[in-house]
């Protein structure tokens, strides 16, 4: 199958604060290209004869560390070079088969992929997509050969989420390299080779810069203590007087925010369909233990409450996997603009999983509890995957803000009209009113979807309506202060990721049911319906809550506690 080319908005999730669906970008669901998914699988499987024979997980938990053989052994089969070109010595995949490897390893030992996803994801990255050919000469071949492990130098003490307003200061010299000062906490790989480090400059913008190991002035500290992931190799790094040439500065002087947010955005898609395809790892635990497992008579799968954890895990991962995949494959399409589809997948994913441990955890009982069971390793290596690579509750008013941005800018251009503008305005508010009476009158914008699904196409495209006109009343009664109220922002992402992941589901049913593709299709139909169904109703929740909530009375509560904590 030949990649087809994008042709829709530029950002499919925007276009649905828009109350917009463009079927198009979305239908037929994207598929790998012809020969990929053997390669994919080709590459998996070499992984996991390496690992079988090379890695033990708990060893490298009781060290502390990854041993860098490890590496090398993963980089000679062509697993840390996998989207890079092949000159480089990389494979060159898709981000829809990157992101299909990367389900595996995470699924193996979260902290391996972890390490993995740092390097390649945000590490490697920026020097890939920014780096002159003379830095990709220099550094891409070592880094996919697993010789040199790369890392991402952003946060700071004071600056986490809010990563504009780091602290680190690069001064320019006059022959073009840079003085950098500064500190970083919680970097991953930071005892490592190259890291990609964030600073500004005198006039306050951003720079991007390759920091190698052995630099003067540059300062590595001992590991974190961490909770979970204790073979990530996390560091405090600090920076005196690092001279960094001007062969290591990466992009333009001023480049370095729009580098650091592009990396991010494509490391969250790798993170959350990581995230999602481990979710089947723990269905198959589950499984196994509750069918063996007896109680009263029966086996525990015989039980009405255990039924529901199962077939929660099995649709939650089969509709949240349609979003991730069809994500990635609109990022292969060329969609210019992905990051609010990231960022949902990113806040899904990692939620979605660290749910699913809690169910598989419950399900296990108190073997779980012991220290030589899986459970509890899974549970502490999961639990920051919704803190890192940008906070889930500010990636949830991240989606929002992103989202009615658009619609916020066709408000103010109405409101700007004035009356000297008459046949301006004449024209606009008839465009404007013409568009919100074809939202209402023509609300299916799912003309591809399986018969057997008009039901919830029909659903959706109504939410959808109701996800624009609920955004258009917030933004008309709040206007900037909407910024302030993140009870409602995280409503409008929460509806929108929904309905999103219900147009995937339906986008992937339906081409599988029309292409006769190798799923058992009784039972993927019932888990589409299913997901559908509830995700529907999550979304008629939150709307409701737009307009009836107790949110005054949440706000009271906690002033009251933080009073009387500080009398």
């Amino acid at each position: 199958m030949t990649p087809r080319s994008y042709q829709g908005p530029p950002s499919f999730a925007k276009s649905l604060f828009m109350g917009e669906v463009h079927p198009g970008p979305v239908f037929p669901y994207p598929a790998l290209p012809d020969g990929e998914q053997e390669r994919v699988d080709a590459l998996v499987e070499a992984g996991r004869d390496f690992l079988a024979e090379n890695y033990d997980a708990r060893e490298a938990e009781a060290q502390g560390r990854i041993d860098d053989r490890i590496f090398r052994g993963l980089g000679e089969i062509g697993l840390l070079g996998l989207y890079l070109p092949e000159e480089y010595g990389g494979q060159e995949l898709s981000q829809t088969a990157y992101c299909q490897v990367f389900e595996h390893f995470t699924a193996f030992d979260p902290t391996l992929a972890v390490v993995m996803g740092v390097h390649q994801s945000i590490g490697t990255k920026p020097i890939a997509l920014y780096g002159t050919d003379a830095q990709k000469e220099r550094f891409l071949p070592d880094l996919a050969a697993g010789r040199r492990l790369a890392g991402f130098a952003l946060t700071e003490p004071n600056a986490g989420s809010d990563a504009y307003h780091i602290e680190s200061r690069a001064a320019a010299q006059a022959d073009g390299s840079y003085v950098l000062n500064g500190e970083k906490r919680y970097i991953g790989n930071g005892s490592k080779d190259v890291l990609v480090t964030f600073a500004r400059d005198e006039e306050g913008d951003h720079v991007a810069l390759i920091v190698e190991k052995g630099m003067e002035g540059f300062e590595v500290g001992e590991a974190y203590d961490t909770l979970g992931l204790r073979a990530n190799d996390l560091r405090h790094l600090t920076f005196h007087d690092v001279r960094v040439p001007r062969d290591n500065v990466l992009g333009d002087p001023g480049d370095g925010f729009k580098i650091a947010v592009e990396t991010l955005n494509s490391g969250r898609l790798s993170l959350g369909t990581g995230s999602v395809g481990a979710v089947k790892v723990l269905r198959d635990m589950a499984v196994e233990h509750v069918l063996s497992r007896h109680q009263f008579g029966h086996p525990l799968a015989d039980f009405e409450l255990v039924e529901a954890k199962i077939a929660w895990m099995e649709m939650m991962h089969y509709g949240y996997r349609a979003m991730a995949y069809l994500i990635a494959g609109l990022v292969d399409a060329g969609m210019p603009d992905y990051a609010v589809e990231t960022a949902m997948i990113k806040v899904a994913g990692t939620e979605l999983l660290w749910y699913a441990a809690n169910r598989a955890f419950q399900l296990a009982g108190g073997k779980a509890y012991v220290r030589d069971e899986p459970y509890e390793k899974i549970l502490r290596d999961i639990r920051v995957f919704p803190i890192f690579e940008g906070a889930n509750d500010v990636m949830r008013i991240f989606v929002a803000l992103s989202g009615l941005e658009p619609l916020g800018d066709e408000l103010r251009e109405l409101a700007d009209l004035g009356p000297g503008e008459p046949l301006q305005a004449l024209g606009t508010l008839a465009d404007y009113v013409g568009d919100r009476v074809s939202r209402e009158l023509v609300p299916s914008g799912f003309p591809w979807v399986d018969p057997d699904f008009e039901g919830e196409a029909d659903e959706v495209a109504q939410q959808v309506a109701q996800l624009r006109h609920t955004s258009e009343s917030l933004l008309r009664a709040h206007g900037e202060d909407i910024k302030e109220r993140q009870h409602q922002l995280k409503r409008l992402a929460e509806a929108a990721t929904d309905i999103f992941a219900q147009i995937a589901t339906l986008a992937r049913i339906s081409t599988t049911l029309r292409e006769g593709a190798g799923e058992d299709h009784q039972h993927a139909s019932r888990l589409a319906h299913v997901f559908c169904r509830r995700a529907a109703a999550r979304v008629s929740r939150g709307f409701d809550l737009v307009d009836k909530n107790d949110d005054g009375q949440i706000h009271a509560i906690a002033r009251s506690v933080y009073e009387a904590h500080q009398a």
